[in-house]
């Protein structure tokens, strides 16, 4: 199945994953968690954020600007193509 390590479920329930996991997968403190459970398994991954419209547009206009002067890029914001 690939890495694994023990955790130990604390008394109120949350566990700590062991610092090799977390580090593989980018897991820092705040990180939300997603689990999945069906038969004799539980999963825990990184929930990863969903993209939307607005995501695709930054990806697209990434760099758009760069190596413009300054006057160049002005007249683009005005609508000066």
């Amino acid at each position: 199945m690939g890495i694994t390590g023990s955790w130990s479920v604390t008394s109120k329930g949350p566990v700590t994953s062991p610092q090799h996991i977390r580090n593989r997968h980018g897991m820092r403190p705040g990180t939300a968690v997603e689990v999945v459970a069906g038969g004799d398994k539980v999963l825990l991954r990184p929930k990863r954020r969903r993209a939307n419209a607005t995501d695709g547009w930054l990806l697209e206009a990434r760099g758009a600007l760069k190596g413009k002067s300054t006057d160049q890029r002005m007249k683009l914001t005005r609508g000066e193509y």
